[in-house]
């Protein structure tokens, strides 16, 4: 290889080699490239189109679309995921809690707000316990801990839907109300529990309310 210096060009030049005007264009290897995009872009629409994708979570190194497209995909989230909260419902479609503060006073971020209320006059449930007038939960000071559910006595509160928050645009839409918690499904697509519970006159119940205490 030659240098150059004070003294002039020391060592062998070395000849530039000659190509033609079709490689200095590149115009070969830009067809070349197109040729391959152009492949694998037909084989991944008739994939996607016919639904013949490979499964992004078994089959990740596969040939084709391997890409999970959130948020029509997912991948398979663990059983002890903690998800959204919902609330679990009664028999009578009413929801378990009982306002007693215990899920509010154990959460860390302090994100639940529940304003208990009385049951009306008559009702056996009256002086026993009390329900919920409003249970306001906001996903966004929520750090999914599930100390939540561990506090909640009557296994009223749960994070097994299997979902997370959206990406809502306002945070108004993520403070989830008594409603929507009530409307939220378990992973089974239930909205009851797993744990029976007896209610005050049944014939399973202990017998502990107003009238008959421990």
């Amino acid at each position: 290889m030659a240098t150059e210096t004070s003294k002039g060009i020391i060592g062998k030049p070395v000849p530039r080699p000659q190509r033609p005007p079709s490689t200095q264009v590149f115009i070969p290897e830009i067809l070349k490239g197109m040729k391959v995009t152009m492949k694998h872009f037909f084989r991944n629409t008739k994939e996607v189109a016919l639904e013949q994708r490979p499964d992004p979570t078994m089959e990740s190194l596969e040939e084709g679309v391997t890409t999970i497209s959130y948020p029509e995909q997912t991948r398979p989230y663990p059983e002890r995921f903690r998800g959204l909260h919902r609330l679990t419902l009664r028999e009578d479609g009413s929801p378990r809690c009982v306002a007693c503060l215990c899920c509010s006073t154990a959460c860390p971020a302090q994100c639940i707000h529940i304003l208990p209320a009385e049951y009306p006059e008559g009702d056996k449930r009256r002086g026993y316990e009390r329900f919920p007038d409003q249970f306001v939960i906001d996903e966004l000071r929520c750090i999914f801990c599930g100390f939540c559910v561990e506090a909640c006595p009557c296994d009223a509160i749960r994070m097994d839907t299997g979902q997370h928050a959206a990406p809502y645009d306002s945070r108004d839409q993520f403070i989830y109300k008594k409603d929507l918690l009530m409307a939220a499904k378990g992973r089974d697509g239930s909205r009851k529990s797993e744990n029976p519970r007896h209610e005050p006159g049944d014939a399973t119940h202990p017998g502990i309310d107003r009238d008959h205490k421990h």
